[in-house]
C-alpha cells in the first residue's frame, strides 16, 4: 500500500506463519547496496523515518530503505507465545522478509536491540551483511542500562494526551538528553506511541516487558564477543551516546581493538540511543555508507 509520506507498507509471513509489516522508502532506488534498519526492543519502523527520508531521497547516493517491525511491535502482529519474542526468532523474521523482498544482500543499522540482532544475523547468514552500523549497542551490554529501561517499562505512564505524553518521555529521558529540543521529543512520541481512545499508548505488546522479568541485573550480563569477532572483515561504523547507560566507552574502546577498521561516532549530550536523525548524523551514516560500498569495488 503506498503513501504519501515517503514510503510504503510491506506485510509478509514469518516461518511461523505471524503478519509481520516493513516500511519500504526509495523502492525504485537501485544500483546501490539497500539499508536495512532495526529498531529496540519495543521500538518500531517509524523510528527511523527521517534517517531512511534522507538516505532515500537526500543523500548523495539515494538508496533503498527497508524499516522492520518486530513481531508484537508496530503494525506487525502479536504473538501468543512470548518466548518468541527474542533476538534469535526475530532475526529469522528479519531473514523472512527479505527474501520475500528479494534482497540477498544489504546494509545494516540496528538500534540497540537491532545491533543485537545483527550479531546473531551474522552467524545465521553473514554473505547478507556488507557494512554495519551499530547504534549504543555492542557485544557487551551494561547490567545496569538493562535494568533502567526495565525500569521505565514497568512504570511506563499512560497519558492521555499528546502534550502529556511528550511530558511523560521528557521526564523518564530528559536528564541524559540535554541536547534534545521540543521537536525532537515530539517526534519521539509519534514514533514510539499510537493514539487510542484511552489516550497515548505505547505501541507494543505489553508482554514484552515480561521478557525482562528473569534478567538478575545484579551480575555481568552474558557477551557476544564470539559473534563480533565474526564481523571483523564487515566495515563498520559504531554510534554511541555520550550519557549511554548501555553501552560503555571501554567497550566501545575494545570493539575498535577487535576490529582495527572501525570507524567511531559519540554523539554528546545524548543517551541510549541517540537519536539518527539529529546533528550531522544522517549525513555521516550515508557518508560511511557510500564509503564501504566503494572500498568493496575496488
Amino acid at each position: 500500500m503506498a503513501s504519501d509520506e515517503g514510503f510504503s507498507d510491506f506485510f509478509y509471513a514469518a516461518p511461523d506463519g505471524l503478519k509481520l509489516h516493513a516500511r519500504i522508502y526509495g523502492e525504485a532506488n537501485a544500483g546501490s547496496w539497500p539499508v536495512v534498519c532495526l529498531p529496540g526492543l519495543t521500538r518500531n519502523a517509524r523510528d527511523f523515518h527521517e534517517l531512511a527520508l534522507y538516505l532515500s531521497t537526500k543523500a548523495a547516493r539515494p538508496r533503498k530503505v527497508v524499516a522492520f517491525d518486530y513481531r508484537g511491535r508496530g503494525q506487525s502482529d502479536r504473538d501468543p507465545d512470548i518466548s518468541h519474542y527474542n533476538v534469535g526468532v526475530e532475526a529469522g523474521d528479519v531473514l523472512a522478509g527479505l527474501s520475500a523482498l528479494g534482497i540477498e544482500q544489504a546494509t545494516f543499522v540496528g538500534t540497540s536491540r537491532g545491533g543485537l540482532i545483527i550479531h546473531v544475523l551474522g552467524a545465521l547468514k553473514p554473505a547478507v551483511l556488507k557494512a554495519i552500523v551499530l547504534n549504543d549497542i555492542g557485544p557487551v551490554i551494561e547490567a545496569a542500562g538493562l535494568a533502567h529501561i526495565r525500569s521505565y517499562l514497568d512504570r511506563a505512564p499512560k497519558p492521555k494526551t499528546f502534550a502529556e505524553a511528550v511530558d511523560a518521555q521528557r521526564r523518564v529521558h530528559g536528564a541524559d538528553f540535554p541536547a534534545l529540543i521540543d521537536a525532537d521529543w515530539a517526534r519521539m512520541v509519534r514514533a514510539i506511541c499510537r493514539e487510542t481512545e484511552a489516550g497515548w499508548l505505547p505501541d507494543f505488546d505489553p508482554a514484552l516487558v515480561d521478557t525482562l522479568a528473569g534478567v538478575d541485573f545484579s551480575k555481568p550480563l552474558p557477551d557476544l564477543w564470539p559473534q563480533f569477532d565474526a564481523l571483523a572483515a564487515i566495515p563498520l561504523l559504531a554510534i554511541r551516546g555520550g550519557n549511554s547507560k548501555l553501552l560503555s566507552a571501554a567497550t566501545v574502546e575494545e570493539m575498535g581493538r577487535r576490529h582495527p577498521g572501525m570507524e567511531t561516532i559519540t554523539v554528546e549530550g545524548q543517551g541510549h540511543a541517540p537519536f539518527l536523525e539529529t546533528g550531522t548524523l544522517p549525513r555521516e551514516i550515508a557518508d560511511f555508507l557510500d564509503r564501504a560500498e566503494r572500498k568493496s569495488i575496488k
